[in-house]
């Protein structure tokens, strides 16, 4: 799909740089950035929302149950 978009003229510059740099064509480049940014944001919005889930809820373990866990640690041959 063809787009017409605004770039600042530094960045424009910086991003024709290195698209010779790395021998890949302006659309290439553009595109792979794009999907990087669209990528990431989709891990930011997971992590938000773990984080109001874990905000609102007591995620500390039960000290019996931690107790347990240690416990039976000391059974096992290493």
């Amino acid at each position: 799909m063809k787009v017409a978009i605004s770039v600042p003229d530094a960045v424009f510059a910086q991003a024709e740089h290195l698209a010779r740099e790395l021998n890949k064509s302006r659309s290439q480049l553009y595109s792979e950035a794009i999907a990087d940014y669209v990528g990431s944001r989709g891990a930011i919005a997971v992590r938000e929302k773990l984080n109001t889930v874990y905000g609102a809820e007591k995620s500390a373990v039960d000290s019996a149950l931690n107790q347990a866990q240690l416990q039976s640690l000391t059974d096992e041959a290493w």
